[in-house]
């Protein structure tokens, strides 16, 4: 008896939370490849209002914001975590200035990005100066910090 008591309760509980529902981001509009993300862009939708694709979606607005679609998105769809990414700081092939400095020296000289990337992400570029290939990591302001190995 007591395991059937404790059986109900269990599904009871169950059933509670299945009606409970999430509300997910969705895009309002369609928003299209290389687009950056605004609050204005979304609305909340309860997860069961959501034409679901089977696999996982963001959850918080603000996982969105600021994002970049890696594809066009639909209104009414969830947001799969690999249909966005950071905007890009560096496209390939764009000139960069690059700055290398170490106990008070500081050199500056331009190079040709090999690599697209965002802030933070370590990228390969050509020395306009010398052809040699260098890597360095995005900074905020466009340019790229190189290290010493």
């Amino acid at each position: 008896m007591r395991r059937l008591l404790a059986a109900l309760v269990v599904l009871a509980g169950a059933a509670t939370v299945a009606t409970a529902q999430q509300m997910l981001p969705s895009p309002a509009m369609v928003i299209y490849p290389g687009e950056i993300i605004s609050d204005t862009m979304l609305v909340d939708v309860e997860s069961r209002d959501l034409a679901r694709g089977g696999g996982p979606a963001v959850e918080r607005r603000a996982d969105l914001i600021g994002k970049a679609a890696r594809r066009t998105l639909l209104p009414g769809a969830p947001i799969s975590p690999a249909f966005v990414e950071s905007p890009r700081a560096v496209a390939n092939g764009a000139t960069v200035r690059v700055i290398y400095q170490d106990d008070g020296l500081t050199i500056v000289a331009s190079a040709s990005a090999m690599q697209s990337g965002a802030v933070g992400d370590s990228i390969k570029l050509r020395s306009a100066d010398s052809g040699l290939t260098i890597t360095g990591a995005i900074q905020p302001d466009g340019s790229v910090r190189v290290r010493d190995k």
